[in-house]
């Protein structure tokens, strides 16, 4: 508990330098600021929105971002953590820089690969080798001109394989210089590489830079938080005035969260009672938050045996139906299963009749060709006989055609002699007269 209040007291964030500890930025929609912070670019302006930084956009590709505190870090002692994204296509290119020099405008919007000298840290994170991530350190005191150098990737002092796109969450990089860390860099966590023979000068200014290539990456920052041990502290920090009482409304909030203490410096706190009410209030706060997670942890756990309780008991259901009224059906299935019977059953028989059918029919091709001799034989019989037959039925029905032809000249005759005779009689009759 004394080594936390230790800390809680030695250690201090840097507001001049930091960002994206007090969400949303300031400003209206669509035009916000990040104070203390200088952007700059090509082919892009980097896009600040309420919560982030887009330093490179998705589209287009070979672009550069970049921003630069306006406050040097004057502090033997410090640590910073940076949260970023980096998102983009299966194959897409791109690095993230992080620096820490003397002089910014030596560095301005490039990245390791193509700055020129420059004094002071940077840090490279981008796809070398095809590992599909990695963080490497580079030293230089401003003879080295990495644009020029034949192998620059041989300059690093340390390094460590981080796969950082395409996470969909952000990644957290944490650099410790000073004290009894040395020189240590984390990220997510986890150690990355740490030394004890780096030993950076103070004064020089954080900046970030980003690059993209054809396949560009999108790079996102959300959080830049700076802090310092007691041994140090910004020209603009050296200003501000200790703490009043009024900060203290919301430390009795339990079992919400309390809020948390500003910080104050050393100096403000002038005798033993405000010295002991500094103390008093830092380790009741102390006190509220670990009950406040003791009880969240309390809450969780009992979450956690209720629905570990849940699932005993609908494993033990199953089982237990599995056991009883396994060979049970559901309603409706004994009517659906006969009625899918009778179909086949029926389906069998269409098919049974089809095959005798075609049983039967197998020797009919023989039939058709005896007849199909039949009535060749048949044609050919016509024709042989058809012929002689007509002339004899002509020749023995030719009398009775004559008889006939006889008869109807016969009538005809008679018909016109009697049609002369009446008009010689019709005009020899006495003409009459009026």
């Amino acid at each position: 508990l004394l080594w936390l209040l230790t800390l809680t007291s030695a250690q201090r964030t840097v507001d001049e330098v930091s960002f994206g500890h007090r969400i949303p930025f300031p400003g209206n929609r669509g035009a916000y600021q990040v104070p203390g912070w200088t952007f700059g670019g090509q082919n892009h302006i980097p896009q600040i929105l309420s919560d982030r930084i887009i330093l490179t956009p998705p589209v287009p590709g070979n672009t550069r971002g970049s921003m630069w505190a306006n406050v040097p870090l004057s502090s033997p002692q410090w640590s910073i953590e940076l949260s970023f994204r980096a998102s983009g296509q299966e194959q897409g290119t791109g690095n993230l820089n992080l620096w820490y020099v003397k002089d910014k405008n030596s560095v301005g919007s490039n990245s390791a690969y193509t700055v020129e000298q420059f004094d002071g840290l940077v840090l490279v994170m981008d796809p070398y080798g095809g590992s599909g991530g990695k963080i490497r350190g580079f030293l230089n005191d401003g003879t080295v001109n990495f644009n020029k150098h034949s192998n620059p990737e041989s300059l690093a002092f340390g390094h460590c394989d981080y796969s950082y796109r395409n996470l969909g969450r952000q990644s957290k990089l944490r650099i410790e210089h000073g004290g009894t860390t040395g020189f240590a860099v984390f990220i997510d966590g986890r150690e990355c590489f740490k030394t004890e023979k780096v030993a950076l000068p103070e004064g020089y200014t954080f900046g970030i830079t980003a690059a993209t290539g054809e396949n560009p990456d999108s790079f996102e920052m959300n959080a830049f938080i700076a802090t310092v041990g007691s041994g140090g502290q910004s020209p603009h920090q050296q200003q501000q005035q200790p703490i009043t009482g009024g900060n203290n409304a919301k430390i009795d909030s339990f079992p919400g969260s309390p809020q948390a203490l500003a910080d104050s410096n050393a100096e403000g706190i002038v005798g033993a009672t405000a010295q002991f009410t500094d103390l008093h209030n830092r380790i009741q706060g102390l006190s509220h938050q670990v009950a406040n997670a003791l009880l969240e942890i309390s809450i969780l756990g009992r979450k956690v045996d209720d629905k570990h309780e849940k699932v005993i008991q609908a494993v033990a259901a199953q089982g237990s139906a599995a056991q009883t009224g396994g060979n049970k059906m559901p309603d409706g299935l004994p009517d659906a299963l006969g009625d899918l019977r009778r179909r086949l059953e029926g389906l069998e028989r269409t098919l049974s009749q089809i095959q005798r059918d075609i049983g039967q029919t197998k020797d009919y091709g023989k039939s058709i060709n005896d007849l199909r001799s039949a009535v060749e034989g048949i044609k050919g019989g016509i024709a042989e006989h058809l012929p002689g037959t007509l002339k004899d039925v002509i020749t023995a029905a030719l009398p009775n055609v004559r008889l006939l032809l006889l008869g109807v000249l016969a009538v005809q005759v008679t018909l016109a002699g009697g049609y002369v005779l009446y008009k010689r009689r019709r005009n020899n009759l006495p003409k009459k007269y009026l």
